[in-house]
């Protein structure tokens, strides 16, 4: 089987990277949460969202768009969101073609601690 570079642009084959912690694993910061959400975009994963987006915020249903292709990942900034703390900011913009051409999204997005097992979701992010 050939190797296939992860989405989220860490460097690292999809199989080895992302592709865990869509199938369930434990994530272990905040940043990566948010890299694994975007490989979760682009491999259509709408499942994998919702399930780590916080209950407080998230929607009921999520339909993602077959026609965007999401391209490339840059995470700009970081705060907090380590293996000890609770919260997290990052900082991100993600690139992708639509029917309409070129589509960029920056966003600082927050994430926090949820739930008995203490992981990590995503909250909810203001566009930059």
């Amino acid at each position: 089987m050939t190797a296939q570079p992860c989405p989220c642009g860490r460097g690292v084959d999809f199989a080895e990277c992302c592709a865990p912690l869509l199938a369930g694993d434990r994530v272990p910061t905040a940043e990566r949460l948010m890299r694994s959400r975007y490989s979760a975009f682009a491999v259509g994963d709408a499942q994998y969202l919702l399930t780590t987006w916080d209950p407080s915020t998230r929607p009921a249903s999520l339909d993602l768009d077959d026609d965007t292709v999401w391209q490339r990942l840059f995470v700009e900034h970081t705060t907090g969101g380590g293996p000890f703390d609770d919260t997290g900011l990052v900082t991100y913009t993600a690139v992708a073609r639509g029917p309409e051409g070129r589509i960029e999204l920056r966003e600082r997005s927050r994430f926090r601690r949820s739930g008995p097992d203490h992981r990590w979701v995503y909250v909810d992010g203001d566009m930059l």
